[in-house]
């Protein structure tokens, strides 16, 4: 997700705050159970059949639940499914759900779920996310608008029975079940509020473990309270998650010091100080930060430019990683590829064990050899860029690092950065609003094609529309005619990806670990590598 995927720095899956951080408001009766997360960026919305970023993701998982929740280590636990069948040779699931409500009152029933995935199907609905039903009967066809909503595999029997038919079996299907996009969503609640269904706290209805209260839809404090509406309350401990948003490191680690925040994350300088504080951790995450180059860029000699192959290697080779790493993110690693480590293994080997550097190499003298060539292809001498970025404290420092690299290293090149708040860079990035973004990617479940399905031609969140025939069939073969067979379908996404980071479609920049501090009286508090974030249902303060 942008970051989301992560949010993150600059994604749209997920996209997701640069530097993600947590945490919020201090109680005033401390007889509560209250965990106080301080937040790096403001929550861009809580629709889910629009969110794309990681805040959103956190937020909507935490207040509403699917067939499956995600627990620890990315494992799926029950939610609303108390039982699944599986038929058809895969292709046919069948679930039977417990008796839970929404906040509201109303029972939680399978129509809710058909209502839920044909809305987001929908193309009115313009969802970001809607490739993500891939496989789902009729869903391509109802994306394309060649078939209607009501033609989607997915079919209440009664309230509380559920069938979805497949055209193919999808071997991570059950983790999808757990990611808020496949959540339900009460229609009496989208009718009622109309255009403003989930663009405050009270108006949307909630059937998770809380339930939001005093977000306005762009204020920077809200809580998730309890839901005593929630099939599993008794298991719930804490009485609200208070959140604040605090884009400044420095103001995030005093309130940490003070003891009005439980939860900070670090920024470099912060982290490199505190490593042997007792308090400290370090968040290992399938997330990549990477620059997305618009090819479709408004202004034409941009556009010529970032079509030009030569200067988007040049604009790639000329960013010194390692350096990166050190000096604004501590604790993570240098790009891999844009898949990350650690995300998919096979026989022993891991995923981007094929690409040897393979687009992420810094060199500042074949940047500038590169660089002066694609000036001459496309006949400018000279060039000038925006690159668009969050207005947190760490993507403005990844911002500076970025000029500074480029325009010491390529002759004639003008780099102007623009910080702007994360609900301001999402909208831009999908409108095609930038020249170059920072962004940052979290997978959403632990497969290659998470990342990978991102830069095909039709993709929604492909926001550099970079375009490559041999890709697109690639992926579709992964899905298609090699999804049932493990070797093939390995193969042909680590050919994708080669192909992707050859012609540098995007220059993927580091792969993050998060350095964070958590009070050690939070107990059970969930911190996952892919997919939502943070799961605070089982979270106790002792």
């Amino acid at each position: 997700m942008k970051l989301k995927k992560v949010a993150a720095a600059g994604s749209v899956v997920f996209l997701s705050a640069l530097a993600l951080a947590a945490c919020g408001n201090k109680s005033a009766d401390s007889s509560k159970q209250v965990f106080n997360f301080s937040e790096t960026g403001e929550l861009p919305g809580m629709d889910l059949s629009k969110a794309t970023d990681t805040i959103s993701f956190t937020n909507l998982a935490n207040t509403m639940e699917g067939l499956y929740r995600i627990g620890k280590d990315s494992k799926i636990e029950p939610g609303v499914a108390k039982k699944t069948e599986v038929s058809n040779g895969g292709k046919t699931y069948t679930f039977y759900l417990r008796k839970s409500k929404w906040s509201n009152g109303d029972p939680v029933t399978a129509k809710d779920f058909v209502y839920s995935w044909r809305r987001t199907l929908d193309p009115k609905t313009a969802s970001q996310y809607s490739y993500l039903f891939d496989g789902v009967q009729n869903a391509n066809d109802i994306i394309e608008g060649k078939k209607a909503p009501d033609t989607l595999g997915i079919k209440a029997e009664g309230d509380y029975k559920l069938v979805v038919n497949l055209e193919k079996p999808i071997p991570y299907f059950k983790l999808l079940m757990g990611f808020p996009v496949f959540f339900p969503q009460n229609q009496k609640a989208v009718d009622k509020f109309g255009s403003k269904y989930a663009t405050a706290s009270d108006k949307l209805y909630y059937n998770g473990p809380f339930k939001m209260t005093g977000w306005t839809g762009s204020n920077l404090s809200w809580k998730l309270q309890k839901n005593n509406s929630y099939w599993d309350k008794k298991n719930v401990h804490l009485d609200s998650v208070n959140y604040q948003v605090n884009k400044s490191g420095n103001t995030r680690y005093n309130k940490y010091k003070q003891g009005s925040v439980d939860y900070i994350t670090l920024e470099t300088d912060q982290a490199k100080n505190l490593k042997n504080n007792a308090d400290y951790h370090l968040m290992k995450e399938s997330t990549l930060a990477y620059l997305e180059f618009n090819e479709q860029a408004s202004n034409p000699t941009v556009k010529k430019a970032l079509s030009n192959k030569k200067i988007r290697q040049a604009l790639s080779m000329a960013i010194n990683r390692d350096q990166y790493v050190k000096t604004s993110a501590f604790g993570s690693q240098a790009a891999p590829g844009i898949v990350p480590d650690g995300l998919a293994v096979r026989n022993g080997k891991d995923f981007n064990s094929n690409i040897k550097g393979t687009g992420v190499t810094s060199d500042a003298k074949e940047a500038k050899k590169l660089w002066k060539e694609g000036l001459a292809e496309i006949g400018e001498k000279k060039l000038t860029l925006n690159l668009l970025g969050d207005d947190t404290d760490a993507a403005k420092k990844s911002g500076d690092f970025m000029q500074s690299n480029w325009e010491t290293t390529l002759p004639g090149l003008k780099v102007n950065v623009q910080n702007v708040p994360f609900k301001t860079r999402l909208a831009r990035s999908s409108s095609g609003d930038f020249d170059v973004v920072l962004t940052l990617w979290g997978d959403d479940f632990a497969d290659p094609i998470s990342t990978l399905d991102l830069f095909t031609s039709d993709n929604s969140q492909n926001d550099g529309k970079w375009k490559n025939s041999e890709y697109d069939s690639l992926i579709k073969a992964s899905k298609t005619t090699d999804a049932n067979d493990p070797a093939k379908r390995w193969d042909d996404l680590q050919k994708a990806q080669k192909i992707l980071l050859e012609d540098q479609a995007v220059a993927p920049i580091y792969q993050r670990r998060t350095p964070y501090l958590v009070k050690s009286k939070v107990k059970g508090l969930i911190i996952n590598s892919v997919g939502v974030t943070y799961n605070f249902k089982n979270v106790q303060i002792k």
